[in-house]
């Protein structure tokens, strides 16, 4: 990955929309040899997809929390079926393992407390090996979808 390969995945981070011949000239580069490189990094796994980002709220989604999870038991099946249950939680738009305590990290959106309350109590709460949840509500997004640093 060279500084071209980063000028190129910044670009693309701020519009992912853009044809080959405006990436190519927004990083003075010709059609063919930028069009190599984009394939090349999106082969090595370095690009790894295109979508929308669609606003929460402007689809119904007006409530987010945090939840953090700790595990009751962390052997190898019990970390696989919680991962892979969660996993299928479609209002769990992230989730992330961590070191130490709390165990897991999960980002839920969900229309409103009502549907959070549902969720929590019929989906979250069953989750396979789940000790505690502990929530916290989002007031503000301060930063979101940032582009990844050069």
């Amino acid at each position: 990955m060279d500084d071209m390969d980063r000028k190129i995945l910044a670009e693309l981070q701020q519009d992912g929309r853009l044809t080959v011949t405006e990436l190519a000239a927004r990083v003075r580069l010709s059609v063919s040899p930028c069009h190599r490189r984009l394939r090349e990094l999106e082969r090595s796994g370095a690009i790894s997809g295109y979508r929308a980002v669609v606003e929460p709220t402007a689809v119904g989604l007006t409530f987010e929390a945090l939840v953090f999870v700790s595990m009751r038991q962390e052997d190898r099946e019990t970390v696989v079926g919680f991962e892979q249950a969660v996993s299928e939680v479609t209002e769990v738009v992230e989730a992330q393992r961590l070191f130490g305590e709390p165990d897991y990290l999960l980002r839920v959106v969900t229309a409103d407390l009502a549907a959070y309350q549902r969720l929590y109590d019929e989906r979250l709460a069953a989750l396979p090996g789940v000790q505690r949840l502990t929530s916290t509500l989002v007031m503000k997004h301060v930063v979101r979808d940032r582009p990844l640093p050069a």
